[in-house]
């Protein structure tokens, strides 16, 4: 099956990639979760809007990369969260949160997507977190998730 993924799925390409997937694994996860679209002529056409839109967004070259990477790995990123007695989160921390302190520490504009957590973050603390700016480049930063008064 040929589809045009609109997301990045990792192992098998980023947004506006034409790729060929077992017929199963398309129709039933890929499609439905909106990670991909099928493949059409007309289709194709979308995906120079898809990868324009994406070229806004990406980091521009390998340069770029390592001097947002020095800017991330230079910040003290603090996150107030709800969190009862004992230090558990009324719920838990999103990448969207975390992107919106990363910019508040004075960080540069982040991709939520991404963004690589150490699991779900349900309490306060220290964590540690990975941005994937690049394909050769990772920057890592400490977010420290404090309970909000």
């Amino acid at each position: 099956m040929k589809i045009i993924l609109t997301q990045e799925v990792s192992g098998l390409g980023s947004p506006g990639d034409i790729v060929e997937v077992r017929d199963g694994y398309g129709r039933n996860y890929l499609l439905p979760q909106g990670f991909a679209i099928a493949w059409s002529k007309g289709a194709e056409k979308q995906v120079t809007v898809i990868k324009r839109a994406r070229a806004a967004r990406e980091i521009r070259d390998l340069g770029h990369a390592n001097e947002v990477k020095g800017q991330l790995e230079g910040l003290k990123v603090s996150l107030r969260a709800r969190a009862g007695d004992a230090g558990r989160l009324f719920g838990s921390v999103t990448p969207a949160e975390i992107v919106d302190a990363v910019r508040a520490a004075g960080g540069p504009s982040l991709d939520r997507r991404r963004l690589e957590l150490p699991g779900h973050i349900k309490s306060i603390g220290n964590y540690a977190v990975r941005v994937k700016l690049h394909p050769e480049v990772t920057a890592r930063f400490d977010l420290n998730v404090v309970p909000s008064k």
